[in-house]
C-alpha cells in the first residue's frame, strides 16, 4: 500500500525544468531511495513533498490528502519529517533542547503556562515531562547520552548530523525523509548510520524516503529506488535491478 503517491511532477526556475514528468509511488514502511548525480533533481522532490516549493504541475498525494499548495509546517502537522544536506540545528542550544524543538508540533499548552508551569500537576507540566520523556528515548536509542546537554555548536560534524535526525524523529513522523544522511561522515559513521536507519523503519514502524549518493548505503538499506538524470525519471525498481540498468550506470556511475 502507498503511502506516498507522486503523478507528473514538474517544476521549473528560470526556464530550465527541475522536475519533468516525475512520477513515483513510496510503499508503506519501506525505504525508499532516490538516486541521480547532482542537479539530478532529487531534492527539489523533497522540496515539493514538504511544500517549500509549489510544482507547476502533478500531484503528491500523502495518506490519501493532495499535499501541493501546503506550506512545511503544515506537511509538518501531516506527518512528514526531514533533515538537509547542510545541517540546519540551532548550535547555541544543547541536545536535549534541539530534540525538544522536534516536539512543538506536539505541544498543545499555551505560551503562558508553558514557561510558568502553573503547578507540578498543571496541564503545562505533565506535558513538559510527556515530551522530556519521548525526547529521552530517542537520545538513548541514537547513543547521544554522552552529548545531552551539551551545545550542539561545541559537537563533532557526524554527532550533529545525529541531533538532526533526532529532531526530525522527534516529531513522530510517518514520513521521514532523509537529504544525503551520510554526507561528510567516515566509514564508522556511515555503516552506524546504515544500522540507525533500518532501526527506524522497523523500531519505529516509519517509511523513510532517502536521498543518497553513496551506492553501497543505498544498495544495503532501499527496499526499492528510482534514478533520476537531469530532472527526468529514469528508472524505478529493486536496487540490483536499478544498479544494472544501462541508463544508470551511463548518467550516475559514468560507465558506458
Amino acid at each position: 500500500m502507498s503511502i506516498l503517491s507522486i503523478e507528473d511532477l514538474s517544476i521549473s526556475f528560470g526556464g530550465l525544468a527541475a522536475l519533468n514528468g516525475v512520477s513515483m509511488n513510496v510503499a508503506e514502511k519501506t525505504i525508499f531511495s532516490i538516486i541521480g548525480p547532482n542537479g539530478a533533481g532529487k531534492t527539489t522532490i523533497f522540496n515539493c513533498i514538504t511544500g517549500i516549493y509549489r510544482p507547476t504541475q502533478g500531484r503528491i498525494v500523502f495518506e490519501g490528502k493532495d499535499m501541493v499548495g501546503l506550506r512545511p509546517h503544515q506537511a509538518a502537522t501531516h506527518g512528514i519529517a526531514r533533515t538537509f544536506q547542510n545541517i540546519e540545528l540551532f548550535t547555541h542550544l544543547t541536545t536535549m533542547d534541539n530534540l525538544l524543538l522536534g516536539r512543538h508540533i506536539h505541544m498543545k499548552t499555551g505560551l503562558f503556562s508553558g514557561a510558568f508551569f502553573l503547578g507540578k500537576r498543571s496541564k503545562a507540566a505533565r506535558e513538559e515531562f510527556k515530551h522530556r520523556e519521548r525526547v529521552e528515548r530517542i537520545i538513548e536509542f541514537l547513543e547521544l547520552e554522552a552529548s545531552r546537554d551539551i551545545p550542539v555548536g561545541a559537537l563533532p560534524y557526524g554527532i550533529r548530523k545525529l541531533v538532526e535526525l533526532g529532531r526530525a524523529l522527534a516529531m513522530e513522523p510517518k514520513l521521514l525523509l532523509l537529504d544525503e544522511p551520510t554526507a561528510g561522515m567516515n566509514q564508522e559513521e556511515k555503516q552506524d548510520m546504515m544500522f540507525w536507519i533500518r532501526d527506524i523503519r522497523d523500531d519505529f514502524q516509519i517509511t523513510i524516503l532517502m536521498v543518497e549518493h553513496d551506492m553501497n548505503l543505498v544498495m544495503d538499506v532501499s527496499d526499492e529506488v528510482m534514478a533520476l538524470n537531469f530532472g527526468v525519471k529514469l528508472v524505478q525498481g529493486l536496487p540490483s535491478e536499478v544498479q544494472r540498468h544501462p541508463e544508470v550506470l551511463e548518467a550516475y556511475l559514468g560507465k558506458d
